[in-house]
């Protein structure tokens, strides 16, 4: 199973689907709960890039998926899943690649992107204007309080958020650490996110339906060279609709 320490020593897992291609890497990040395979693979995400000839690497986040899942709250928050991203290209000796997050691996991808001058085109789903207004995912529909007390309960009845008991549904369908995710639910980042200084072409991908993606274009329209296309699809499904994969395809695709 290919892992590799983080710079403060969490188990990283990762995953790599290896071609020759004009064009660099594709490198998937996940959102919330999720991994690589639930966000990437089984809806058809990774297939598609590979039989279009791109060397595709997803990451399970730290508290996600394979990767280690600490409990404590210092470990966590996207600032620090930027950084492990950045120490796996480096592993891997990637000289340029293209990036792709969902939700809070959207948030992850754009921190990346204003670090490190290796990724050349960026496409960002499932996020809208909280980027921008809280430097983040949007805790106005989802507070992270919400978040720990669906995950703390021993009895999903007793949860008093409908979106937030969703998440718990999907949480328990995936047989995730609700600890360790609760603790990410705790270092969500809040931090100004210096988006004017992307320079690299960006899409920017929303669910018509996504609550957490609203108002997309103020943060199309907050990073220089972006440009916004809305799909069908709510948060959970958008990532699902053959429309996300042509898009990202497309633009992906393009040379320069």
């Amino acid at each position: 199973m290919p892992t590799f320490q983080a710079t403060d020593g969490v188990e990283i897992y990762y995953q790599q689907w290896e071609q020759e291609s004009a064009l660099p890497p594709v490198l998937l990040h996940h959102g919330f709960i999720a991994d690589g395979l639930t966000n990437w693979v089984l809806p058809g995400v990774v297939s598609a890039l590979t039989a279009a000839g791109r060397h595709v690497i997803t990451i399970d986040a730290r508290g996600h998926g394979r990767s280690g899942k600490p409990h404590d709250p210092s470990f966590y928050g996207e600032s620090r899943m930027a950084a492990d991203v950045a120490t796996l290209l480096d592993l891997l000796g990637v000289e340029t690649v293209d990036v792709a997050g969902y939700s809070m691996g959207a948030v992850v991808s754009l921190i990346l992107t204003t670090r490190d001058a290796r990724v050349r085109r960026l496409v960002i789903g499932g996020v809208g204007s909280a980027v921008v207004e809280l430097g983040g995912v949007d805790t106005r529909i989802i507070p992270a309080a919400d978040f720990r007390e669906a995950f703390e309960t021993g009895d999903p009845a007793t949860i008093t958020s409908p979106a937030a008991a969703g998440f718990r549904s999907f949480v328990d369908a995936v047989g995730g650490d609700r600890t360790a995710l609760a603790a990410q639910a705790a270092a969500l980042h809040r931090e100004p996110i210096p988006l004017d200084t992307i320079t690299v072409p960006t899409l920017v991908l929303a669910g018509r339906d996504d609550v957490l993606a609203g108002r997309p274009e103020i943060l199309a329209k907050a990073i220089p060279d972006a440009r916004l296309a809305v799909i069908d699809g709510d948060h959970l499904g958008a990532v699902r609709v053959p429309a996300f994969t042509g898009e990202l395809l497309a633009f992906l695709g393009t040379s320069g």
